[in-house]
């Protein structure tokens, strides 16, 4: 298992925990800004695609404040950047 695929289920466990989830996707882009200032930090780049009751109501902004919350024990360290895809059940 690499470095980011562990990661990458320490942000789904702290997602799921925030969150309930009727969908989620987590990508790891990193290697796409290979070379990137950034990425020399160590921190990786992902996509994240969530479906959850709790973003019926909120705006985009609002949705993504939520999101970083979950995961800002991992910013900047594990994250150095991150796309975020909030949805709600209606909007999937």
């Amino acid at each position: 298992m690499t470095l980011n695929q562990e990661r990458i289920q320490l942000f789904e466990q702290d997602l799921r925990s925030a969150f309930n989830l009727t969908q989620l996707v987590i990508e790891d882009e990193s290697h796409l800004h290979a070379g990137h200032a950034g990425a020399a930090s160590g921190g990786g780049h992902f996509k994240v695609t969530l479906c959850t009751p709790e973003f019926v109501g909120l705006n985009l902004v609002g949705r993504h404040r939520a999101v970083y919350l979950a995961l800002q024990k991992h910013i900047p360290g594990e994250i150095h950047a991150l796309t975020i895809n909030a949805l709600a059940p209606n909007e999937v």
